[in-house]
Parts: C-alpha cells; sequence; structure tokens
C-alpha cells in the first residue's frame, strides 16, 4: 500500500523524480510506501516532506488506485504483485523545495499543467489527474488503461 499527494498550484503540479528499473529518469507524484501501523494519510504528509522538502496538508481523498503487475525477479521468476495506491489531493503550508538525498527520487520541481504530458512519467500521474479533474464520487477513474508493461 502506498499513499500520494497530488498537489497544483498557480496552475503548475508538484512532481518528484525517480529511476525506472532500466535506469531511466521519470516523474511521479510525490508520495510511497505506507509503513507497517502508519496511517495512509500521516505516510502521504511524511512522504511529501521527505521527496519534496515541502509540508501539507492534505485536503482530500481524491481516489483509489489499484495496479496489478507481473515483474521479472532473479533467475528469471516472475512475480505477481498488487498495488493499491491512495491519491490525496494536497496543498503546501510550509517548507521549501529541496532534492531528497539518499531515497527512492532525486530531484522535486513544479511543472506547468499543460507540460505534464510531454514529461516521462509513471501511470500513476495521469490516474491522479483525472482523480483530480474529474473527481469521481467512488473515487476511482473507470477510464483510465494502464500502459501493458
Amino acid at each position: 500500500m502506498a499513499a500520494y499527494a497530488l498537489c497544483v498550484r498557480d496552475d503548475q503540479l508538484l512532481l518528484s523524480r525517480g529511476i525506472d528499473g532500466r535506469g531511466r529518469p521519470e516523474w511521479t507524484l510525490p508520495g510511497g510506501g505506507v509503513e507497517h501501523g502508519e496511517d495512509p494519510y500521516d505516510a502521504a504528509v511524511r512522504e511529501v516532506e521527505e521527496e519534496t522538502g515541502y509540508h501539507v496538508d492534505l485536503t482530500a481523498l481524491l481516489g483509489v488506485d489499484s495496479i496489478r503487475l507481473t515483474t521479472r525477479r532473479r533467475l528469471g521468476r516472475s512475480v505477481d504483485r498488487h498495488g493499491i495506491r491512495l491519491v490525496y489531493e494536497g496543498r503546501v503550508t510550509g517548507g521549501e523545495l529541496r532534492h531528497e538525498i539518499g531515497g527512492s527520487t532525486d530531484m522535486a520541481a513544479w511543472h506547468p499543467l499543460e507540460t505534464v504530458a510531454g514529461l516521462p512519467r509513471v501511470a500513476l500521474v495521469d490516474v491522479g489527474l483525472a482523480l483530480w479533474r474529474e473527481r469521481p464520487a467512488a473515487g476511482r477513474v473507470n477510464s483510465f488503461q494502464y500502459p501493458a508493461t
């Protein structure tokens, strides 16, 4: 389980950059894994601060994203993974933008909303933006299709 924050300010989206399994940089929503016994809300707040330097208030639960992936492990073994990701709307309340050191991301930046589609990004960015724009009552974007892996 993981929790993320979608923060929009002045028509710009706050993103964190990580490195994918092939060594390529890609942008994602700030957030990450919920630790054992941790509330997902608290996890999202903690992760945003770790990855961006910002303090945030989470103002709404936008929705839940469920993804199932088959990944390759050592010795060619396949692993069936299921991820549950909570996406909150966040508002920056303090702190200063900085990059994470020694973590899962290497950069944080604001991106104009109209340029996000052209960025190398994980699908969660698109899911989060769809949840933010559509605000589905059930907290789920039915029309989103993940690209084939």
